[in-house]
């Protein structure tokens, strides 16, 4: 999973760091700071808290596994 950003949307509101300060970085301004970035392990419940928190709608998941992560199931 992956959070992705329009930069172009935020409007500094920082609900999302609100909610997580690690996952939502925000540069100087109050705006989020970054295009994309993967989400820990463990962190994705506020990674979706964080991006349904945005009013801008500037923040997105990208939930698919990447490759040569899937598990091998033969």
């Amino acid at each position: 999973m992956k959070i992705i950003a329009d930069r172009a949307k935020c409007a500094g509101h920082a609900r999302c760091a609100a909610v997580s300060e690690e996952l939502f970085e925000l540069d100087e301004s109050g705006y989020i700071a970054f295009d994309s970035k993967p989400v820990p392990p463990g962190m994705e419940a506020l990674a979706r808290r964080g991006t349904r928190a945005c009013p801008e709608r500037a923040l997105m998941l990208d939930e698919e596994e990447a490759p040569g992560t899937a598990q091998n199931m033969s």
